[in-house]
């Protein structure tokens, strides 16, 4: 069975089977990568506001605890490589995008020569990197490297700092790589977005909507956090960008509720559990509003409150979903299939070290695998769902398509009945009261069947009807169309004659009838009809022309059977024409 036109559900599996395959090259990256955390105790300075990168801070270093105070002034940090086993020369250091104002970087090598560069909120200049990284190249010099001095001007948190070492040679080929993987996310994230938004047009549903906006959102929020926007609005690197990424986060997480709990069936969960999943989802995109301006004060604690948050909504959605599976329905367990994938992600991140991860990504990258993950999953069972739906819709319109041809034949001789032959000859009436064509209604009447039936039987009689219903099926086309109206009495549409051929067509009729072989059933004995023929005038309709013809028929029947009588405007004179076998 196909999945949706297109093949979209063989493509949405290969999609999950290349992004199980970028998981594990991630989780690989971090053992097989050449690069050196640097501790996160480093000896630090804090002064005011320095006036220029190359000032030395005010106050000596501490190499002890961690430093405060540094919110609204520059915190200097210090790292001393003789304490870290890694070579000299060929250096990068590459540091997590965070929230700060300006950001210098000194090489000081043994000579006492120190090298500068920088960054500053709207210019990251060739030093920003995909995965939220900002690279900083020492220059290779023949003088061995000795410390890097770090200046942050207005470092919202030093606990949320996340920097590395690498060779420059590794660093480039992190980058490859980084930049791939979260390309295709992406990717996949936005195709997702477009395939949902059109299913939820297409099926009328509010969660392949809230499915989209969350899939667009992450799109949005990839973009930022791994900062390939920079190629089209360089403007936006640094704080800038890093709250903004707070904001669509929360709202990422709103939208993904939304999407979860208006899949399932309002009678399938607790009112009250709805309402606080529900609840839950509206606050923490509330709570993203003002975490995304926050430049100081205690961030750290309001990302453990917004974190456990997160946890008490998935835990919510988990449970509507558990019940609605348990309910029956099978929508539910395909979404919680889906949701797996971000709620152990998200538990890895909460209590595992994930930082060395993804060449540096971190906890973010694998969010955004796992938004991919949760969004191609919904997209697949979504598809498969609806290619169900499809065949059983499929066969349901087949089966009232025969059923409604079956209510318009007769059932013994297959033949149209009186209400398919109306419905079937309307566009032949119309056509020849509009004047387009000329139209002729046969009403046949077989000579006397009860004589038949009493002398052969009721199966006799049944075997002689199908045998003239044979000889009229022969003549069925666009323009003409037979039917059984009951009894032993037929009846035969013909567009496109004139009177004088239509009487001429229904003699020959006749005689046809009258020499069918009957014997078999009968034996010697002999069938024979009797035709009544009404043609159409202008103001004609069925009903007028079904008079005409049952007046002609009825004459017929009084002449002595076995002839045809047809009523209505010949050729050549206004009377009426009778002709007697």
């Amino acid at each position: 069975m196909k999945d949706s036109p297109g093949g979209w559900g063989m493509w949405l599996r290969r999609a999950l089977l290349a992004l199980a395959a970028v998981f594990a090259i991630g989780f690989g990256s971090a053992v097989q990568a050449a690069h050196w955390p640097l501790p996160h105790s480093l000896c630090h300075a804090v002064s005011v506001m320095a006036q220029s990168p190359r000032a030395a801070p005010r106050s000596p270093y501490s190499c002890n605890g961690t430093p405060t105070g540094y919110q609204r002034g520059t915190l200097w940090l210090r790292v001393d490589l003789d304490t870290i086993p890694i070579p000299r020369n060929d250096l990068v250091l590459s540091i997590h995008n965070t929230r700060f104002d300006a950001l210098s970087v000194g090489f000081v090598y043994a000579d006492g020569v120190t090298a500068w560069q920088g960054v500053h909120g709207g210019d990251f200049g060739t030093h920003w990197r995909p995965g939220a990284q900002i690279a900083f190249a020492a220059p290779d010099r023949e003088a061995p490297l000795r410390t890097i001095v770090l200046q942050f001007d207005r470092l919202t948190s030093y606990d949320l700092l996340r920097m590395r070492l690498a060779t420059q040679g590794d660093g480039a080929l992190e980058v490859v790589a980084l930049a791939a993987c979260v390309g295709a996310a992406l990717m996949l994230l936005f195709i997702a977005a477009l395939y949902n938004i059109s299913l939820s047009f297409a099926v009328r549903r509010q969660f392949p909507a809230w499915q989209a906006a969350w899939a667009g959102c992450m799109v949005i929020w990839g973009a930022v956090w791994s900062q390939l926007n920079l190629f089209v609005l360089p403007g936006m690197a640094g704080s800038f960008s890093a709250q903004l990424c707070t904001g669509l986060s929360c709202l990422a997480v709103m939208l993904a509720t939304f999407g979860a709990i208006t899949a399932l069936d309002r009678r399938e969960i607790p009112v009250a559990l709805r309402i606080a999943t529900l609840a839950l989802g509206i606050g923490i995109g509330a709570l993203g509003v003002p975490l995304s301006f926050m430049r100081a004060g205690p961030l750290e604690f309001w990302a453990s409150v917004l974190g456990m948050l997160v946890l008490a909504d998935l835990t919510a959605i988990t449970v509507s979903l558990t019940i609605a599976w348990r309910r029956g329905n099978a929508l539910a367990r395909d979404f919680a299939a889906a949701w797996a994938v971000p709620m152990i992600t998200l538990g890895v991140t909460q209590f595992l070290p994930t930082d060395r991860l993804f060449w540096g990504g971190g906890s973010q990258m694998l969010v955004l695998l796992a938004a991919t993950w949760q969004t191609i999953w919904v997209s697949v069972s979504a598809t498969r769902r609806l290619g169900r739906l499809r065949v059983e819709r499929d066969h349901a319109l087949q089966a009232e398509a025969i059923a409604h041809d079956l209510a318009r034949r007769d059932p013994l001789t297959g033949l149209r009945n009186r209400r398919g032959f109306t419905e079937a000859i309307e566009p032949m009436v119309s056509g020849a009261a509009a004047g387009d064509s000329p139209f002729a209604l046969l009403l046949i009447d077989v000579d006397r069947f009860k004589v038949v039936n009493d002398t052969h039987g009721h199966d006799a009689g049944d075997q002689v009807l199908c045998i003239i219903a044979r000889q009229l099926e022969r003549w069925e086309g666009a323009l003409c169309l037979p039917a059984r109206f009951g009894g032993e009495e037929f009846a035969l549409a013909i567009s496109g004659l004139h009177a004088f051929a239509a009487t001429q067509f229904a003699e020959s009729l006749r005689e046809d009838i009258a020499a069918a072989d009957y014997g078999a059933v009968i034996g010697a004995g002999r069938i024979t009809v009797s035709i009544g023929l009404a043609t159409a005038t202008e103001d004609a309709d069925f009903q007028i022309l079904y008079r005409q013809a049952d007046r002609s028929l009825y004459e017929a029947k009084r002449r002595g059977r076995d002839c045809v009588v047809a009523s209505g405007p010949r050729p050549d004179d206004d009377l009426a024409v009778d002709l007697v076998a």
